[in-house]
């Protein structure tokens, strides 16, 4: 019988990789994979949507990230940061991550509950799996 592969959390890994990229960078806005309350004006929000596992020790999981800002300047310039560090994932250090591909371009989607400037896109993620480990 084969071992069994576990996958890491899709979400968690690229909201920590685009979390420390942005803090690099000098601009630490709030990433994560839930809306905090009270919200930011400057947020990114990741969440897997979908996706498959490919093979055995690939899985491919499809995120939506979106980027809220002040206006939408400013949320089309967040967004115009956070595809460039997205697209630029494969091969971070230590990194599960081997390949991304973006399956849906940035679009302008404002928030319907407080219509807030808001961008989104899509991409889709292989990530690789390890040995599940005895319990």
């Amino acid at each position: 019988m084969p071992a069994a592969i576990a996958f890491p959390d899709a979400a968690e890994v690229y909201t920590r990789y685009l979390r420390e990229q942005l803090v690099a960078r000098g601009d630490p806005v709030h990433v994560g994979t839930r809306i905090p309350t009270p919200r930011p004006a400057r947020l990114v929000r990741a969440e897997r949507i979908g996706g498959a596992q490919l093979d055995r020790v690939t899985d491919r999981p499809r995120l939506d990230v979106h980027c809220w800002g002040a206006t939408e300047d400013s949320a089309a310039d967040l967004m115009k940061v956070v595809r460039a560090l997205t697209l630029a994932m494969p091969g971070w250090r230590g990194a599960v991550v081997y390949d991304l591909a973006e399956v849906g371009g940035p679009n302008l989607l404002p928030d319907k509950e407080t219509s807030t400037p808001r961008y989104a896109l899509a991409v889709e993620l292989s990530i690789r799996g390890a040995t599940l480990t005895p319990a």
